[in-house]
């Protein structure tokens, strides 16, 4: 290759990665081929395929023990399936700080900073985390989209279960990133502010390019968050709607 084809070639690619199409497949985010995961003899996923594009919202749902949890923990390179191959933003995916700019995810509670409000938590995540293409909410549009504006001076620990899951859900946002993973995210929420936070998902998450797999039980915060469920079911995954 000369020197001149060499240089639009790099080029050409260097237009693709600001577009966001360098995906594996245009605008394919995260991509499962037959899924494996046991645990000694216990078969927990069989088989599963899961394709989630940019701007998509999929909800994963299933029963208690289905396997969905296992599923994001294997999008997040937090642990290794026994068969099938995954890719994430058009690579495997491995628990480092570079996998980790780009992609934000929601499981347990985090460890709050006792000494920091909720306003200082939010400010320090957006702080600490360098930007990459992605799209990200300001901390105070945050703490009024996530109903805690009259908690924005109180520590985490003194916050309820429910405002604690919100400033959870919310410090995710207040970082860039191209994929949000979430697992079970309506826990604690009322219904009235899980139909806001699938709004969220949807109309500012989603439709600015951003990529959502979640593990959720509440089928009204699916429809919320304009989702397509894919049902894990005797280990396999069906594509129930688009």
């Amino acid at each position: 290759m000369g020197a001149e084809a060499g240089i639009r070639r790099g080029r050409r690619l260097l237009r693709k990665a600001l577009s966001g199409t360098v995906c594996g497949v245009a605008g394919l985010v995260v991509e499962a081929r037959g899924l494996r995961v046991a645990y000694g003899k216990v078969v927990v996923l069989e088989q599963v395929g899961l394709a989630a594009r940019r701007g998509e919202v999929i909800a994963v749902t299933g029963v208690n023990g289905a396997g969905k949890s296992t599923l994001l923990t294997c999008i997040a390179g937090l642990r290794r399936p026994t068969g099938g191959s995954i890719t994430v933003l058009g690579r495997p995916p491995q628990d480092d700080p570079s996998f980790w700019r780009q992609v934000a995810f929601v499981a347990d509670l985090p460890t709050w900073y006792p000494g920091l409000t909720v306003r200082e938590h939010l400010g320090l995540v957006r702080l600490t985390n360098a930007p990459v293409d992605g799209w990200t909410m300001d901390p105070e549009d945050l703490i009024e989209a996530f109903g805690l504006s009259a908690r924005a001076d109180a520590v985490p620990l003194t916050l309820s279960s429910g405002q604690r899951q919100r400033l959870s859900l919310a410090t995710a946002l207040a970082r860039p990133s191209s994929l949000l993973l979430l697992d079970e995210p309506e826990q604690s929420l009322d219904a009235g502010f899980r139909q806001v936070l699938g709004q969220l998902l949807r109309d500012r998450y989603a439709a600015n390019g951003g990529t959502v797999v979640m593990a959720t039980h509440d089928l009204d915060f699916a429809a919320a968050a304009g989702a397509r469920q894919v049902l894990l079911e005797d280990g396999t995954s069906v594509d129930v709607a688009a």
